[in-house]
């Protein structure tokens, strides 16, 4: 496990691809959350990743910071930054995607925008583009301003770029660099005001896997 920043409160540790973050009926074993506490056993949980999806993950180390973290997540007050390759090419280079999100009435996995199953959440997803490869794909800076299930996927693929090799939203869209075994998703950092008033920010690096498909798409 890399830790990547700790303090009296929290620390923040690079996930991999290919776990979960919590056991759950499908995963009852193996999830990053255990793997964490074999080393910090008081170790909590503060927000999650997919499953495919790298890099910082933030846990808390006492039950009044796990608090006021949640709550800072819950107030959207922790400004999240992705990066994703996505399908296809923009011809601006900012953009915002404002549009709720719920349940699909059509697949229980999927998060849908206009999703009639449930509840809808108010959700809203800011993008930078940082890289055009082409026509294939684009290599965005995502920052999610709020946090529902699937966001910065199902809010990607809703303006027809899905986040490459994404198999549950690409639909007929989906498209995958040669080589690349998972989404590219990557959680690259987290800012945030820590208890003591203090302006921290994390970031992970790109893994192997995602820095090898950018070096190869950059060669066509």
């Amino acid at each position: 496990m890399q830790i990547i920043y700790e303090d009296d409160d929290v620390f923040a540790a690079v996930k991999p691809a290919g776990v979960v973050m919590h056991a759950d009926s499908h995963h009852p074993k193996g999830s990053f959350l255990e793997m964490v506490c074999t080393l910090r056993p008081t170790a909590q949980l503060l927000h999650r990743l997919d499953k495919d999806t790298s890099g910082v993950a933030l846990f808390a180390k006492t039950d009044a910071a796990a608090s006021y973290y949640k709550k800072l997540f819950k107030d959207t007050l922790i400004q999240k930054t992705y990066l994703a390759l996505v399908v296809g090419t923009f011809t601006k280079k900012k953009g915002i995607i404002a549009l709720p999100i719920g349940r699909s009435s059509s697949d229980p996995r999927k998060r849908s925008v206009g999703g009639k199953k449930g509840k809808l959440r108010e959700a809203r997803t800011d993008y930078s583009v940082l890289e055009r490869f082409g026509d294939s794909f684009t290599l965005l800076e995502v920052f999610p301003k709020t946090g529902r299930t699937h966001q910065v996927r199902s809010h990607l693929a809703s303006i027809g770029h899905p986040v490459a090799c994404d198999a549950l939203y690409g639909g007929k869209k989906y498209a995958c660099p040669q080589g690349l075994k998972r989404q590219f998703l990557h959680a690259f950092g987290l800012s945030f005001t820590s208890r003591k008033g203090i302006r921290v920010k994390v970031e992970a690096d790109l893994p192997e896997d995602l820095r090898y498909t950018l070096k190869e798409l950059k060669k066509k």
